[in-house]
């Protein structure tokens, strides 16, 4: 796993403040609320909302 899990439980998804997890692949963040994924790009979290992908 690239990012670290004390860094994980401190990030928070950046347009509800609510909790994030690392997906299946390990290359983003999903946020299960708003339903976003935040890509991670050479182990860092892109945690921009205009950035974010939706997923279903």
């Amino acid at each position: 796993m690239a990012i670290d899990k004390e860094l994980l439980e401190i990030l928070a998804c950046p347009k509800c403040k609510g909790d994030i997890q690392l997906n299946e692949k390990g290359d983003g963040l999903i946020c299960p609320k708003c339903k976003l994924l935040y890509r991670i790009e050479d182990d860092i979290p892109i945690m921009l909302i205009e950035e974010a992908t939706p997923i279903k």
